[in-house]
């Protein structure tokens, strides 16, 4: 990485670095990068749907930003792979506290996709409502991939179809109606789940562009891909931070001075002078209904929007802001930022963050010459996969939040393979390629599969290895995953190897202690007191293959 402070440059390895030198009054702009390359937008919108969640029974009030890395029975996750369901835990808190529940897909999304316009047509539980959106293609031969700008204002869409991406205008206000009570919410979103529905703008706004993507999904990709970025600027700056953290098949998320009930940190905003937590409340139904309750103790809420920065990751964030204007609450935002760049840097991809508020024009929500270049490079390396700029955290002096002033936790290192489970030993946590349900160690699922009756795989005869003999019990096959559980006899302390066939892989594990070899092939699970343990597998394609036991060595 590089630390930029002013003109002069050195190099370090110290992320650390770049954090001190914001916590110094009047420090010049600190531009932080790393060169890890693009992470793939998810070909689902909810990873984590299966996840099980509960939230807290009480909360409690607490002046620091929650640990975005700590589940809410107390433990902390330890391994890339737990991310998957540990971001599912902090979606279920911002949608209940925050913006109110987006509903998953409907039971028929239908439409139709042109060169000039996109329609949708959705129905659910006898309702039905339609919207469309207008497509301005860029030159050249597609398909091609295209940044929904909400709203129309404020997004350089110049500079967008420029880059070789298609813009998508969509209009919020035929989803989510502004200027409506909270008991009388209208649109295309609220037709379908009630004009009572205690969601809020900015995740009906979030759902309506996720109906964009099933049409474009289903068009066959003849005008458009599927590699879709998102933006907006003021109050479509908030639905644009919304859009892409409640939909992973966002590729890139490009919210513009975006304000109280956006970026900004809750917890920052009533010291720095931004618009007040109740005025965004009550200037609009953007947030949910369920966040009147913290506009005037936003320490009561067990999530702060550092976490749902945290929930695009891994994939392309650059967010725009403007230091001139405190009532945007620019320094909050930068805390914001930082803070989530603390689970980018986790998971491994600190080079897919940017964070960019160095700007010299106070006006809002104009076009800025200082971001055109990095706009194009961002959609360049996350929509056309052409390119790799670093990520950049570029704060301006005037606006320099200090990340060390509002956490009272660390970064952890987080280890690669499977997920790590609790200290009760129960699987929570399957890894970010799937979408297995987490089963409990007698290798039964927690839920049903998604369609069909589930299917058991022929037996598995193991041989026996040294002393100790390993036993192997089939589990369910449910979806494009199945468990098996193991049974250890004639040793109290014992080695088993197991081999996987590709390209399947283990998602979770439970009741032993597991290493792998380089090729993520070959298991070796040792005893940690318990005399069985248990994995969950994806599929990926073949579906005929079973783990098979190598070897049981006592000892």
């Amino acid at each position: 990485m590089t630390i930029r402070s002013g003109r002069s440059r050195f190099r370090s390895t110290v992320v650390a670095l770049a954090v001190a030198a914001l916590a110094v009054g009047g420090a010049a702009t600190v531009v932080f990068q790393t060169t890890t390359p693009a992470r793939a937008a998810s070909p689902v919108e909810d990873e984590g749907a299966d996840c099980p969640v509960s939230v807290p029974g009480s909360l409690t009030a607490n002046s620091r930003l929650p640990d975005p890395f700590r589940r809410l029975d107390g433990t902390r996750i330890s391994s890339k792979a737990d991310w998957r369901c540990q971001r599912a835990q902090i979606r279920e808190l911002v949608e209940r506290y925050v913006y109110g529940d987006k509903p998953a897909k409907p039971s028929s999304v239908t439409g139709t996709v042109s060169s000039s316009n996109i329609t949708v047509n959705v129905s659910h539980n006898g309702r039905s409502s339609s919207f469309s959106a207008s497509v301005q293609l860029p030159s050249g031969s597609g398909p091609f991939p295209a940044v929904v700008v909400l709203g129309g204002f404020g997004a350089d869409t110049a500079a967008i179809r420029s880059a070789g991406a298609a813009v998508i205008s969509y209009d919020p206000y035929v989803v989510g109606r502004e200027g409506t009570p909270r008991n009388n919410k209208q649109g295309a979103f609220y037709s379908i789940y009630g004009n009572t529905s205690s969601t809020g703008l900015l995740a009906a706004w979030s759902w309506g562009v996720s109906r964009i993507i099933d049409v474009i999904e289903s068009s066959g990709g003849n005008v458009l891909r599927t590699d879709i970025g998102v933006t907006g600027c003021s109050r479509f700056g908030k639905g644009a931070f919304a859009v892409g953290a409640l939909d992973q098949r966002i590729a890139l998320t490009m919210p513009i001075e975006s304000g109280s009930a956006g970026v900004p940190i809750f917890r920052g905003i009533p010291g720095e002078g931004a618009q007040s937590l109740s005025s965004a409340y009550g200037e609009q139904p953007w947030l949910g209904d369920a966040f009147g309750s913290f506009t005037g103790n936003p320490n009561n809420l067990p999530v702060d929007t550092h976490e749902i920065v945290a929930m695009v990751a891994p994939r392309g964030l650059f967010i725009m802001d403007n230091p001139h204007i405190a009532n945007l609450g620019p320094r909050s935002a930068s805390v914001a930022a930082l803070g989530g760049a603390e689970v980018y840097k986790a998971l491994g991809a600190g080079d897919n963050i940017t964070y960019w508020s160095d700007v010299s024009d106070g006006s809002h929500c104009a076009n800025r010459a200082e971001w055109r270049t990095p706009l194009q490079q961002h959609i360049q390396k996350y929509l056309l996969k052409t390119g790799n700029a670093p990520g950049t955290i570029r704060i301006a002096s005037k606006a320099a939040g200090n990340l060390s002033q509002w956490r009272d936790w660390q970064t952890p290192t987080l280890t690669d393979g499977p997920s790590t489970p609790p200290p009760t030993g129960q699987p929570t946590t399957p890894p970010p390629t799937g979408q297995p349900t987490t089963p409990p160690p007698t290798g039964q699922p927690t839920t049903p599969p998604p369609t069909g009756q589930p299917t058991t795989p022929p037996p598995t005869t193991p041989p026996a290895g040294g002393s100790c003999t390993a036993s192997v019990t089939p589990g369910t096959v449910w979806g494009d995953r199945y468990n098996t559980s193991v049974t250890v006899s004639g040793a109290s302390s014992w080695t088993v190897v197991v081999a996987i066939t590709p390209p399947q892989r283990v998602s979770t594990t439970w009741s032993g202690s597991f290493s792998w070899d380089s090729s993520g092939n070959v298991m070796t699970v040792r005893s940690n007191g318990s005399n069985t343990f248990g994995f969950t597998t994806m599929m990926n394609g073949n579906s005929s293959a079973r783990p098979q036991i190598r070897s049981c060595t006592a000892g």
